[in-house]
């Protein structure tokens, strides 16, 4: 939080690495705002989406738009090859196979009520934001 000290204002300088922008914590910003950070809590299947080269993220993200679960699939098995994913520290490498193996199945299963194709969609797009980053 921002503390007046002698008639200036001192805060401490935050720094998100994801947004890439600087912040004071709790203190006013150029336009009169007070800056909030805010962190997302993913689940399990959603930590495990794994970090893809961006061509192949576009492939999935394809492959999920006209096949549901297919492209999600195919990202399964990149962790097997090297991707990286939030949850292989603490979960390892096979569980993090089977949570993208489940959740392909999750998506094809689910596809004929269009739940599934809409999931596979957006799991796709997560694919190309990590990719991206």
């Amino acid at each position: 939080m921002a503390q007046k000290d002698g008639g200036t204002e001192q805060g401490r300088v935050k720094t998100d690495d994801n947004l890439g922008t600087k912040a004071m914590s709790g203190g006013p910003t150029a336009g009169g705002g007070v800056v909030v950070e805010v962190r997302e809590k993913k689940g399990p299947l959603r930590a495990a989406i794994p970090t893809m080269p961006f061509p192949l993220a576009v492939i999935c993200l394809f492959l999920n738009t006209f096949i549901p679960g297919l492209g999600t699939f195919i990202s399964a098995f990149t962790v097997l090859c090297g991707a990286r994913s939030e949850l292989i520290s603490e979960r390892g490498v096979c569980c993090v196979f089977w949570l993208n193996v489940a959740a392909a199945l999750i998506q094809i299963l689910t596809a004929v009520i269009m739940v599934g194709w809409i999931m596979s969609i957006f799991w796709g797009m997560d694919m190309v934001i990590l990719a991206s980053q």
